[in-house]
């Protein structure tokens, strides 16, 4: 489904990405890992077109992405779940998905203006609220919700968007060792029902229980491949992470 091709960027002086290459396949769930300031979050940001490679390819299927704006790798089924949540606070909750459902409404400016019927967004983003596990405070506004109904909030919001490949970055940050047990669960649900998934994560622990197979990134590059229990035995993994 996806290949990425010897990505390299460099911001001024600095090779935050250096040479990674690795393919996903339909139907995985792929953890990419790494220390802190690994290049992991760069890597997502190339992916989804906010930073523009100095040398490399990436591609979604049969179609080459990095001359495509974000909003057109979105609409060829690319959804992202960010790290920092960031939820239309003046909306409820239920809104916030019902808004991201209708994305298909606005293709064209001007013909968004005459569809004015919210029952199928609505219908759809109760169904969302329901799969991650938060549909009892659809009506609530997210400024009233702990972190963890935020997060899962945020992953229904790039579900309502219907993506192939559904990128995360760090939707396990902050969340105490019962949430982040639940939400693993959650994301390993919408997996075995065929979401294809790239999960970037510091909690190792629920990475190596769901992910099929991780790839290891360090100063910008990539020093392991594989199973995840045969890649965090790797000498070159242990360092990086212990030193």
């Amino acid at each position: 489904m996806l290949q990425i091709n010897d990505i390299t960027v460099d911001f001024g002086g600095v090779r935050a990405v250096d040479q990674v290459s690795f393919v996903l396949k339909k139907g995985e769930l792929l953890g990419l890992i790494g220390p802190n300031g690994a290049g992991k979050t760069t890597l997502m940001r190339v992916i989804t077109g906010s930073v523009t490679p100095s040398l490399g390819t990436v591609r979604l299927e049969d179609r080459i992405l990095n001359k495509l704006p974000s909003y057109q790798r979105i609409r060829l089924g690319i959804g992202l779940s960010q790290q920092i949540v960031s939820p239309f606070r003046s909306m409820t909750v239920l809104e916030n998905v019902a808004f991201v459902a209708g994305y298909h409404k606005t293709k064209n400016p001007i013909a968004s203006l005459f569809k004015v019927n919210r029952s199928p967004e609505n219908e759809e983003a109760k169904r969302l609220l329901n799969m991650v596990g938060i549909e009892e405070v659809a009506s609530s506004s997210p400024s009233n919700l702990p972190l963890g109904y935020l997060k899962r909030l945020e992953l229904a919001r790039a579900l309502a968007l219907k993506p192939k490949l559904l990128l995360l970055d760090e939707p396990l940050a902050g969340l105490n060792q019962v949430e982040a047990v639940q939400l693993s669960d959650t994301l390993w649900e919408l997996n075995r029902k065929g979401q294809t998934i790239i999960l970037i994560e510091h909690n190792l622990s629920e990475v190596i229980r769901i992910c099929h197979r991780l790839v290891v990134i360090d100063n910008g590059r990539k020093i392991g491949e594989g199973e995840p229990h045969m890649v965090m035995n790797d000498a070159d993994v242990q360092s990086a992470y212990l030193g």
